[in-house]
């Protein structure tokens, strides 16, 4: 009876066991099992690039501040993260003179506009690595160890013989799982084709980031081209300032030889006073504009530094008009940019119409099971082949809308290129109207110089007051202001020239006649 109670035991014991053999294969399996297939990832609706803030340059004509000149107001304008940047002085050594090429230089590595699409680059390729990862093969090891008892009454063990006992738990068991798993995609059509629309977004990520850079060059270069204005304002105001003065002065003179009326001395004072309230402002303006020139290249944002280059006049390389639109076309990175955008939307709709196609992933493994003690060798190898049928329309929908985003930017590539040679061609136009305002204010410079000499001996020889001295002076300062506005909107022309070819930082040098302050 004894042997009999304990082969039925046995027996059980072994039951037991092998049901849990069972259940640990099926297990391993299920996890083992191809994943559903890939669903399409439409991109968003417009593949522009979301930089926060830009910068352009404008002319403008405005009214002159002399009667016989007309003038054009050229501009600088930066917003949101072109304005700002990270500190470069503890990185990057500063002396305390500030070349065009350090200031561009430090621009394009600390300035914000460069910094923020550098992230956004890393992103969009982490976003491209995730893609592919669906198209490689996935390896995996794992190590189970279960000790367990079971309820024998649970599996229907619930009878009992004369003289024999039955125990109503079995155990502990103690099973060892150890093993390695692999599994692959053999023909998923829809994560091959969203791969490639995640490489070509971080293609145009790439080029937006170059796109970036040109952005900066010409918002450090036209930011430092207003500073070298705004210094060349102030001294030509100084000037002013003397010359106002030296008139007071002798008009002074001439009332205490009584040549002159308190009228005149009381009118040469006030010119005097003006030009002085004048220089002030153009004092606070020099300042300001300093500021904003650190605040885009990452120095502290203080007055405190000086600039070491100066821009002069120098006439625009010859480029026919026609020839600089076609090296726009083939250089701009913002159309580059653009191209990549259509060719990721074009990917994103063959992922969504590859939803219809069948897809076949395979799935391995392989390691040992049983007690710690009696280990046995196990492997699962698996072929599924998956046939959409159905799936709620799902399909239709991604497809319309990848045919909407695909449409969206074949649209933004037109404006794109659009807009590239209207950026020529206004660069072209400024650069024509700033080279003649240039001539005309400096012949006005000459007229009015030449009529201030000549109302100045009338004054002192006693023929007329000294208004026409004061009006004359007013005049002289405005010409100068004018040809300061016209030479610095022609090198800002140039600069916008420079942007809209595409490689700015690499024109500049051609472009502009850059020359060492003493």
């Amino acid at each position: 009876m004894k042997r009999f109670s304990s082969a039925l035991l046995r027996l059980v014991l072994i039951a037991c066991a092998s049901a849990l053999v069972f259940a640990a294969g099926a297990h391993a399996q299920i996890g083992a099992a191809p994943p559903p297939p890939t669903q399409a990832n439409p991109l968003p609706l417009s593949g522009r690039s979301a930089q926060a803030g830009g910068v352009t340059a404008t002319e403008s004509p405005v009214p002159g501040t002399t009667t016989s000149v007309n003038t054009v107001n050229p501009t600088v304008s930066v917003q949101g993260d072109y304005a700002g940047s990270t500190k470069s002085a503890s990185k990057l050594p500063f002396t305390g003179k500030l070349s065009l090429a350090d200031a561009i230089r430090r621009g394009l590595l600390y300035n914000l506009g460069t910094v923020d699409v550098t992230n956004a680059l890393a992103q969009a390729r982490g976003q491209a690595r995730g893609a592919r990862s669906a198209l490689l093969p996935n390896f995996s090891a794992d190590v189970a160890d279960t000790e367990e008892t079971f309820n024998l009454r649970t599996f229907g063990f619930n009878f009992s013989f004369p003289g024999v006992s039955f125990p109503a738990l079995v155990g502990p068991f103690n099973v060892l799982d150890v093993r390695a798993r692999v599994s692959q995609n053999i023909a998923d059509f829809t994560a091959l084709n969203n791969y490639r629309s995640a490489r070509e977004v971080a293609r145009a990520g790439q080029l937006s980031a170059r796109d970036a850079r040109d952005l900066v060059v010409l918002g450090v270069a036209g930011q430092y081209l207003q500073v070298i204005a705004a210094a060349a304002r102030l001294e030509s105001a100084k000037s002013q300032l003397e010359t106002a003065n030296a008139l007071y002065q002798r008009t002074l003179k001439q009332q205490s030889f009584g040549t002159a009326a308190q009228l005149d001395v009381n009118r040469s004072h006030v010119e005097a006073l003006l030009d002085q309230q004048r220089l002030e402002t153009l004092q606070n303006d020099f300042a300001k504009q300093k500021i904003t020139l650190a605040r885009m290249i990452g120095l502290p944002p203080n007055p405190d530094y000086q600039l070491s280059d100066d821009v002069a006049y120098a006439p625009a390389p010859v480029l026919g008009l026609d020839d600089a639109i076609k090296q726009a076309f083939a250089q701009r990175a913002d159309l580059k940019a653009a191209e990549a955008q259509v060719w990721a939307a074009e990917s994103a709709l063959a992922a969504a119409r590859a939803e219809r196609y069948p897809s076949a992933s395979a799935s391995a493994d392989y390691g040992e099971i049983g007690m710690p003690s009696d280990l046995r060798p196990t492997y699962t190898v698996s072929v599924t082949l998956s046939v959409p049928i159905w799936n709620g329309g799902h399909t239709g929908a991604d497809i319309r809308q990848a045919e909407a985003v695909l449409s969206q930017r074949r649209a933004e590539l037109e404006d794109t290129r659009s807009q590239i040679e209207g950026q020529v061609r206004n660069a072209y136009l400024d650069l024509e109207s700033a080279a003649n305002q240039v001539n005309v204010a400096k012949q006005n410079i000459d007229l009015m110089e030449e009529t201030l000499h000549q109302t100045r001996q009338r004054f002192e020889a006693g023929v007329s007051e000294n208004v026409e001295v004061v009006q004359s002076q007013e005049s002289v300062a405005g010409a100068h202001l004018d040809y300061i506005d016209s030479i610095f909107a022609h090198n800002l022309a140039k600069v916008s020239l420079a942007r809209a070819l595409g490689e700015a930082s690499d024109k500049l040098g051609q472009f502009l006649s850059i020359q060492q302050q003493p």
